[in-house]
């Protein structure tokens, strides 16, 4: 039986687990959340009714990050995204932490700011969450200089999870210009195939981006 992979083309997160599958080229049957009755297995599937999950022979796994290390696990190929070394694996998953909780949910503040009605809005949590991204920004130009990708010489989880957080934290709060390192480093991630083909696959949702698309990337 092969992977069944429940998402939306859009979501980051679904993305970040793409990219891992894109990656090693593997086989699956992308069960995309626009086809009618897809999101009704999907809320059978999970109780908290969230995308991606990935099932394979009966398993159901959710979350991102546990779907590329089940890639790793179960669909090993020649981009090793969980490191071999152990040393270097511990800093893959710290990076994966760190782009999902200080890049990614700072990012998805103002998203879902901005769906609230307007007497629900929460202007001090978008400042704090603003705050909170151009500290990790700043973090990030740090320790990219001189590098190619987050965690070491070679693509790994923390670059799967970069991509799509990157991607749309520019697009809310724009990195600065001087942060040459980390807008050289969101470059490489859009011109990596494996991102390129899921920021493709997502281009004709761009209207639901709920701040307003810029007309790049």
């Amino acid at each position: 039986m092969s992977i069944e992979f429940f998402a939306h083309p859009f979501s980051s997160y679904c993305q970040k687990a793409l990219i891992a599958l894109y990656e090693n080229d593997t086989p699956f049957t992308y069960r995309s959340l626009e086809t009618p009755g897809v999101g009704e297995e999907l809320a059978r599937l999970s109780p908290m009714k969230k995308f991606p999950i990935l099932v394979e022979n009966g398993r159901t796994i959710f979350e991102a990050t546990a779907i590329v290390e089940y890639l790793a696990v179960h669909h090993p190929g020649p981009v090793a995204l969980i490191p071999l070394d152990p040393d270097a694996a511990i800093e893959a998953r710290m990076l994966d932490r760190f782009f999902d909780n200080y890049v990614m949910t700072p990012q998805g503040k103002f998203v879902f700011d901005a769906m609230r009605p307007e007497g629900a809005r929460d202007p001090h949590g978008v400042d704090e969450a603003r705050a909170m991204l151009e500290t990790a920004y700043a973090w990030l130009d740090n320790r990219m200089a001189g590098r190619e990708w987050a965690a070491g010489e070679a693509f790994s989880l923390a670059d799967c999870a970069a991509a799509p957080s990157l991607f749309y934290a520019d697009w809310t709060h724009p990195i600065p210009d001087n942060l040459t390192n980390l807008k050289a480093y969101r470059a490489r991630l859009l011109a990596r195939p494996s991102f390129a083909r899921a920021v493709d696959e997502a281009r004709p949702f761009r209207s639901y981006f709920p701040l307003g698309a810029p007309d790049r990337d």
